[in-house]
This record gives C-alpha cells, structure tokens and sequence, in this order.
C-alpha cells in the first residue's frame, strides 16, 4: 500500500515538472465554425532567450510584409516556440523571428538581420525578402503543422 502511494504521488510529480505536461497550448483565435487549427514551430534557434514572435498574413500578395498588412500576430517564449491559431481554411503566408532582447522590434543594421528570422516553406532569402508566392502555403480543413527554419544573419 505504501509503495503504491509513492509510486502515485513520483508519477503525480513528474507529470507536474514535466515540460511537455506543463506546456498549456492557447490559440489565437476560436475553434468552431469551420475553422482549422494551424500549429507554427521555430526550429534551430541560437538560444532560448526572449521571444518568437509568429505573423500570420492574409492571401493578399499587397499586405505580406507590409506595415499594417498582417491578419494576426503571437509572441510566444523562445524556451518553447511553438503557437497556434484557429483560421477559416485557406491560402496564408508566415513571417517569424526571434526577439532575442523582447523589446518587440526586429533589429537590424544597415545591411543585415540581428535577430533570427524565417518564413513559410522555408522560402529562400540569399539577396532579398522572399516573394510572397514562395512563403504561400495552404491550411486544409483538417489543420496543419508548419515548422520553420529560424535563420540567423550573423
């Protein structure tokens, strides 16, 4: 009997430090009506300090990148940087990075990015911004999970 209670109260234990257990996910958005879960994940960070802040554009060539242009936004802590979202189906693009400092800006000198950054299917970046067509992915009505390859410039 005894054994038995320790045995339940170490699971208890490690259930309750766990960092799977403990991460409580809350999306951006509300399920229902139709809507599709989409689940963003920044891989290869440099660090876990500050945040990743996740961009959702609009299938709207003219709003990707541009001020005012996104449909939502999540910053969630670079220790886990992973965020959801409840969204009709449809086309959509991502802009992701990672807010090493949190002082919710993308930093950057004259010529280069300071902080991470990343975009839907990856999409190249060598001489420029990617296009929109190439960050463009499809949400199905079953959801997706998009991870994205946080680049670093320096």
């Amino acid at each position: 009997m005894l054994q038995s209670t320790f045995a339940r109260t170490l699971l208890a234990g490690v259930l309750i430090l766990s960092p799977a257990a403990a991460y409580a996910e809350t999306c951006v958005g509300t399920p229902g009506n139709g809507a599709a879960k989409l689940v963003l994940e920044a891989t290869t960070l440099h660090n876990r300090t500050g945040e990743v802040a996740f961009t959702v554009y609009p299938d709207d060539k003219s709003r990707f990148l541009s001020k005012g242009g996104k449909l939502t936004r999540a910053r969630v802590l670079a220790t886990e940087p992973r965020a959801c979202f409840w969204l009709s189906p449809g086309y959509y693009a991502i802009a992701q990075y990672h807010d090493e400092n949190g002082d919710h800006k993308f930093n950057r000198t004259l010529f280069m990015p300071k902080e991470g950054y990343g975009f839907s299917n990856d999409a190249p970046t060598t001489l420029s911004l990617p296009s929109f067509s190439a960050t463009r992915f499809q949400l199905p009505a079953a959801g997706r999970t998009l991870r994205m390859t946080m680049r670093y410039g320096r």
